[in-house]
């Protein structure tokens, strides 16, 4: 449930914005609340996440949450992960380009 791809998103997310609201984290990400709940408890379980209690105006309960040491490292581990992946898909979505545009001038050329 929490692949690599999402795992970035969401600790780069929290690492440049600490304060940012669960709900808030759904709507940015594309993904629902209770998701953004799990997501958060495994990263907190794994030691990547640290969760702090305050109060915003009107007494209302906050939280901010701090990546950890081993969470930047992880933060580090899943980027280039990420980045490795999405190379992959760049090359073959080039090859498929260069595929197409040869189909497309055959067409052209029957014309």
């Amino acid at each position: 449930m929490l692949d690599d791809g999402l795992r970035y998103k969401l600790l780069s997310l929290l690492q440049e914005n600490p304060d940012m609201t669960q709900r808030a984290i759904a709507q940015s990400l594309g993904i629902s609340l209770g998701k953004v709940n799990y997501c958060i408890r495994a990263l907190m379980s794994k030691g990547w996440l640290k969760v702090r209690e305050f109060y915003r105006d009107g007494n209302k309960k906050a939280y901010s949450y701090i990546l950890t040491p081993d969470g930047i490292e992880e933060k580090a581990r899943v980027t280039l992960s990420f980045l490795k992946r999405k190379m992959k898909e760049y090359e073959e979505i080039q090859k498929e380009i260069k595929k197409l545009q040869k189909e497309v001038k055959r067409f052209q050329e029957r014309d």
